[in-house]
C-alpha cells in the first residue's frame, strides 16, 4: 500500500492530475465559508439550532453542502440543483424522442445533453434561491429584507451552484474521479473532525454508546468495501477465428456485472428528490404542511418508507441507463463470443438482462440497508450530527472508485497499483 502511494508521484500525469483535483476541492472549502451578503450569521446560527421538526432534513442538507447551508455560503445549494437537473433530463430522456436520439448519438449527442443540464441548474437554483430569500425574511434574520435582497440572494446562490458546477466538470475532465461525486465527498469529509469532537463532547458520560456507534461504523465500511467488489461474473467463451495464416480467439473470459452497478448515485438522487419537498412543507405555515415536514424527518417510518422506496427506483434506473444488454451482446456476437449454452443475440441479451435485473434487486437492498439502518440507530442514540450509512456510502464508494482510477493510471504505466496481486482491487484487470 505505501509502496503504491510512492508510485503516485513517478507518473507525472497523475500525479499533475491529483494536484489539480485537490486545488479545485480548496477552493471549493474556501467558498463555503464566503457569505451571503445582507444575512445576519448569529440570527441564523441560533434560528437553525432550533428548526424544530426541520432539524433532520437542515442537517442532511447541510451534510451535502459540506456546511455552507448553517453558514449560507455563497454556497448554499450545494451542487443538489446540478443533480436535480440530471435528474430530470435521464427521465425526460426515457419519455421525449429527441433526447433519445441525443442520447444515442455518441460525444456531441452527450454535450448538448449537457448543456441542457446547465440551462436546467441554472432554473432550478433561480427558484430555490428564490425560495431561501423569502425563507429567511420569514424567519426574520435579515437586516434589509425586500426585492434587493431577494435579487441579490438569487444571483449570489446561482452564481455560487454555477461555480460548483464548473468546478465539478473541470475536476472530471482534468483531474481524477468523478468531480462531482468528488465535491460531495469532501464536504462531507471537512465536517467529520468537527462532528467527532462534538459527539465526544456531547456523549462524554456515554462511553458504551460511543463504543456501539464506532463499532457499527467500521462494520458498516468493512460491508460496504466487501459488496462494493463483489462481482457476478458471466462466463464467456470467443470462438476461434482464422485471419489470413494466424488463427485467434478461442479463449475463455467473463463478463463481470458488479452488484451494485448505479454506486453511489441512486442515494444522491433519492437524497436530493427528498429534501426539497420537506424543506418547502416546513417553511409554509400550514398545519397539514407541518405534519408532512415532520413526517420527512430522517429516522422517521414515512422518511425510511419514501427513502428506500426512491433508491430501489433509482438502483434500477441508473442501471438501465448506463448498461444495455442488447449492445453487449451484439458486441459479444461480432466478435464470435457466446455464453456457454445461450444462443447468441436476443437469448443472450435476455440471459443478462435477467441476471442484471436479480443482481441490481440484491444491489438495491444493500444500498437501501447501508443508508437506512445507521441512520436509524443514530437517532435512537441521539447523536448530535447526522453522519448516517448514506454519507458512509458516499465516502467509502467514492473512495474506492477513485483509489481504482489512480491505480488504473499506475498500472498503463508498468507501476505496481495500491495492493499486491492477492488483495487487488477487484475489476482492475477486468
Amino acid at each position: 500500500m505505501v509502496g503504491g502511494f510512492q508510485n503516485i508521484f513517478k507518473v507525472p500525469e497523475l500525479k499533475r492530475r491529483i494536484l489539480f483535483t485537490f486545488g479545485l476541492l480548496m477552493v471549493y472549502r474556501i467558498g463555503c465559508a464566503v457569505p451571503t451578503p445582507g444575512v445576519d450569521a448569529e440570527a441564523l446560527a441560533s434560528k437553525f439550532s432550533d428548526a424544530g421538526p426541520l432539524s433532520g432534513i437542515i442537517d442532511m442538507f447541510n451534510m451535502f453542502s459540506g456546511g455552507a447551508l448553517e453558514r449560507l455560503s455563497v454556497f448554499a445549494l450545494g451542487i443538489m440543483p446540478y443533480i436535480s437537473a440530471s435528474i430530470i433530463l435521464q427521465l425526460l430522456t426515457v419519455v421525449i424522442p429527441h433526447l433519445d436520439r441525443l442520447s444515442k448519438e455518441g460525444e456531441s449527442g452527450r454535450k448538448k445533453i449537457t448543456q441542457y443540464t446547465r440551462y436546467g441548474t441554472v432554473i432550478l437554483s433561480i427558484i430555490q434561491g428564490f425560495g431561501i430569500s423569502v425563507g429567511l425574511e420569514a424567519m426574520k434574520v435579515i437586516a434589509n429584507p425586500g426585492w434587493s435582497f431577494r435579487l441579490m440572494t438569487v444571483l449570489t446562490l446561482t452564481a455560487g451552484t454555477a461555480f460548483i458546477m464548473w468546478l465539478g466538470e473541470q475536476i472530471t475532465e482534468r483531474g481524477i474521479g468523478n468531480g462531482i461525486s468528488l465535491i460531495i465527498f469532501a464536504g462531507i469529509v471537512a465536517r467529520m473532525p468537527s462532528a467527532i469532537y462534538n459527539t465526544f463532547r456531547v456523549m462524554s458520560d456515554q462511553a458504551f454508546v460511543i463504543l456501539m456507534l464506532v463499532v457499527v461504523m467500521v462494520a458498516v465500511v468493512g460491508f460496504i468495501i466487501f459488496v462494493e467488489r463483489g462481482q457476478r461474473r458471466i462466463p464467456v467463451q470467443y470462438a476461434k477465428r482464422i485471419i489470413g495464416r494466424r488463427m485467434y480467439g478461442g479463449q475463455s473470459t467473463h463478463l463481470p456485472l458488479k452488484i451494485n452497478t448505479s454506486g453511489v448515485i441512486p442515494p444522491i438522487f433519492a437524497s436530493s428528490i427528498i429534501m426539497f419537498p420537506a424543506m418547502v412543507a416546513g417553511y409554509v405555515n400550514v398545519p397539514w404542511m407541518q405534519n408532512v415536514a415532520e413526517a420527512m424527518t430522517p429516522g422517521g417510518i414515512v422518511y425510511n418508507l419514501v427513502y428506500v422506496g426512491l433508491i430501489i427506483f433509482f438502483c434500477y434506473f441508473y442501471t438501465a441507463v448506463t448498461f444495455n444488454p442488447v449492445d453487449v451482446a451484439d458486441n459479444m456476437k461480432k466478435h464470435g463470443g457466446y455464453v456457454p449454452g445461450i444462443r447468441p443475440g436476443k437469448r443472450t441479451a435476455d440471459y443478462i438482462d435477467r441476471v442484471l435485473t436479480r443482481i441490481t434487486f440484491g444491489g438495491a437492498l444493500y444500498v437501501s440497508a447501508v443508508c437506512v439502518l445507521p441512520t436509524i440507530l443514530i437517532a435512537k442514540f441521539n447523536v448530535p450530527f447526522y453522519f448516517g450509512g448514506t454519507a458512509l456510502l458516499i465516502v467509502v464508494g467514492v473512495a474506492i472508485d477513485t483509489i481504482s482510477q489512480m491505480e488504473s493510471h499506475m498500472l498503463a504505466r508498468h507501476y505496481e497499483g495500491f495492493m499486491k496481486k492477492k488483495g487487488a482491487i477487484r475489476g482492475r484487470h477486468s
